[in-house]
């Protein structure tokens, strides 16, 4: 060990050089000064285990001197060393944090050498403690949970940096209080002082969580949640000597959690319940009518034509109207009931108890009133009208499946019977679903088994009863029901996707069937076929047109497409830039069933069709009706004055034709000319010898 020995006397610096060379148990280099500053050059050396400071210093430069010196070894062990008569003036160097003192009458070869070892070994002791201490203090502060220590009392011994944020008390301002008043907790339900976990776990020696949904209120009264554990102290015997709590806020978490549960159970754009809260309200709403003998209602609603806003409006503007509807929902039904949205524009909505079905059909009617009024959106208001479909708990259903199945062919009735209006589950309705269910499951293997068939009628010239053309028309040979007509299945096929594979076979075997006519010397000028809305907005649609004629060979000038209103103006500007494709390879464009839907001038200048063709619910009504008359001449008249052919659909008797032919009608076609008819049979009137038939046939 280095020591270094400051005194002015060399009595003292030879006694303390011989006592320290005649240790055998530990080597000491000893480092002689008699000065203050040649003192405090050497530590500054850095070099010095232990410092001997003789009190004789003081006589030589003054008290000051050794108060200086004193300050100077505080980082390494001092022993000071004085007469009796300096006793006081040791006390004071004690007091100077000096690691010890010694009578120069007591200095041998036993006690300075341990004394000098004693206060090294224990400065580094204190060293060690002091940067463990730290460290402990460092991590502490460094940690993000709130840690607070008690004495066995119960009052605060500690708080890192965490704590005091989260206390709002400061480490001074806190020492000595009882934990009570700077760990303030509360139940967050009941408000009730929430038990203290410090206290239990000192009283049980145990480590001790907090009770759940415990709120701790801080100086200021701002309130958060935590979570935490108390763990008791234990001092060298082992016994009880306060105790230490870790806690952190879980405000954040717990808003996390009460979210995503929200979100669980509720639908991210209407914030509704969803199909998940929904089956939950369903069941309880089972089991109180069950035990009250209640009634009560599911509705199953849709937004009637909702794709039609999302074409032309976009979905964001879909979006709005959906929440305005929810809102709407809402509105019109009691706290007790529950509207939910399933996806997309489908909404259900449970009415918890009614007296009878008049009651579910009166809120019925509030709904649609409330719901068809304009809805605001990005672009502009929207007018909107919505089919419902009536279940009723017990006589629908007992349980949420049958419920639910019930309702939805109720819509599905309602659908299909028009939109915009209510309809109770019957079960007549339920016979029928079953019904087409079992068609459904039928037509998906229809095509691949060849159960398609087209049959075709004539278009005939009015003035002159020839033939110019024909439609194809599909049936369904089903191995049990017999010739199925489109009317039956073709809804079916366009909502199960089947429409599209069905409509790509009609416009190839019509293609197929007229080229081979044509091939055995048999003229058909025009085939017509129709294309439902599904195919027509299909990506790939021009290209399948193309690709049929080619294999088949047609001539494109020969084949016209005919399409309804509706399908038109789904979307005009990519309607009228495919039409114009169509129309530019030669094929002929017809607008079928016209009058029934827009038929607006505006889109008729717009699109290049060729022909309109007036639907058979006005030609049947010509003579028993002045209002359909009006309609079929003026429908006329507007496709002359268009340069458009016009064909009247449905003609069926000799009073008809008159009429037709005395409007200059173009064609006409129905069973006053002929039924649709197979391949085979119109293969005889293709004839040249049938030619003139048609000009006085009567049906």
């Amino acid at each position: 060990m280095n020591i270094l020995l400051v005194t002015p006397d060399r009595v003292d610096a030879d006694l303390i050089r011989n006592v320290l060379d005649g240790a055998n148990d530990a080597p000491f280099e000893l480092r002689w000064v008699r000065t203050l500053s040649d003192g405090l050059e050497v530590l500054s050396n850095g070099e010095i285990s232990a410092a001997l400071i003789s009190l004789a210093l003081a006589e030589v430069d003054g008290i000051e001197a050794v108060n200086k010196l004193l300050r100077a070894t505080t980082h390494i062990p001092t022993v000071v060393l004085g007469d009796m008569h300096e006793a006081d003036f040791a006390r004071h160097a004690m007091q100077r944090k000096t690691d010890d003192y010694l009578r120069r009458d007591h200095v041998d070869e036993h006690t300075l050498p341990r004394a000098i070892r004693n206060v090294v070994a224990r400065k580094a002791i204190e060293d060690a403690l002091i940067i463990e201490r730290n460290r402990a203090q460092v991590t502490l502060n460094a940690i993000g949970d709130a840690v607070l220590s008690t004495d066995l009392l119960g009052n605060i011994t500690y708080l890192n940096l965490v704590a005091e944020i989260m206390t709002g008390w400061t480490r001074e301002e806190a020492l000595g209080r009882p934990a009570y008043e700077v760990f303030r907790i509360i139940d967050g339900t009941t408000r009730a002082a929430a038990r203290n976990s410090l206290v239990l776990a000192i009283r049980e020696n145990r480590v001790v969580g907090l009770a759940a949904g415990c709120v701790l209120i801080r100086r200021d009264g701002v309130e958060c949640a935590i979570e935490d554990s108390a763990a008791p102290i234990h001092d060298r015997t082992g016994q009880v000597s306060g105790a230490v709590i870790v806690f952190h806020d879980v405000s954040e978490s717990l808003e996390m959690k009460a979210k995503m549960s929200r979100l669980a159970l509720h639908d991210a754009l209407t914030e509704l319940p969803n199909r998940t809260l929904l089956s939950d309200r369903i069941t309880q709403a089972i089991a109180l009518a069950h035990r009250h003998g209640n009634q009560f209602a599911t509705f199953f609603l849709d937004i009637d034509r909702f794709k039609h806003i999302n074409d032309t409006c976009g979905h964001m503007a879909g979006d709005q109207v959906l929440r305005s509807m929810a809102r709407r929902l809402v509105s019109c039904v009691r706290d007790t009931d529950t509207v939910s949205r399933l996806g997309g524009d489908e909404f259900v909505v449970l009415i918890s108890e009614i007296d009878d079905t008049a009651d579910a059909l009166a809120i019925a009617e509030k709904i649609r009133a409330a719901v068809a009024g304009s809805h605001s959106n990005t672009s502009h208001d929207t007018h909107v009208t919505v089919s419902i479909g009536i279940s009723v708990y017990p006589y629908d259903g007992m349980n949420e499946e049958t419920l639910f199945k019930n309702a939805d062919i109720a819509l599905n009735h309602a659908k299909r019977n028009g939109r915009d209006q209510t309809q109770l589950f019957t079960r007549d309705m339920n016979r029928r679903a079953v019904e087409r269910r079992a068609l459904e499951t039928d037509l998906r293997s229809a095509l691949e088994r060849g159960e398609f068939a087209l049959h075709y009628q004539p278009k005939v010239n009015i003035s002159t009863g020839k033939m110019t053309g024909a439609e194809a028309l599909l049936r369904w040979h089903h191995p049990e029901r017999g010739t199925l007509l489109p009317g039956l299945f073709v809804p079916i096929a366009e909502q199960c996707r089947l429409m599209v594979p069905i409509g790509q076979w009609v416009l190839r075997e019509a293609c197929r069937q007229t080229q081979a006519w044509r091939v055995d010397g048999l003229t058909l000028a025009r085939i017509a076929v129709n294309i439902s809305a599904i195919e027509f907005q299909t990506k790939g649609f021009l290209d399948n047109v193309k690709a049929t004629l080619k294999q088949t060979g047609f001539d494109p000038n020969g084949l016209e497409l005919e399409l309804t209103e509706s399908v038109l103006m789904e979307s005009t500007e990519s309607t009228t830039a495919l039409l114009e494709e169509l129309k530019g390879m030669g094929t002929q464009l017809a607008i079928d069933d016209f009058g029934t839907g827009y038929s607006s001038l505006s889109y008729l200048s717009r699109f290049p069709v060729n022909t309109l063709k007036i639907d058979q619910s006005f030609v049947r009504k010509i003579h028993s009706d002045s209002r359909c008359a009006t309609i079929v001449s003026t429908v006329i008249n507007m496709g002359k004055s268009l340069n458009h052919q016009v064909v009247a659909e449905g003609v069926e008797t000799p009073e008809q034709l008159a009429f037709l032919r005395a409007q200059c009608c173009d064609e006409g076609q129905g069973y006053h000319f002929d039924k649709p008819l197979t391949a085979d049979a119109f293969r005889e009137r293709l004839h040249p010898a049938f030619a003139p038939a048609y000009s006085s046939n009567n049906g």
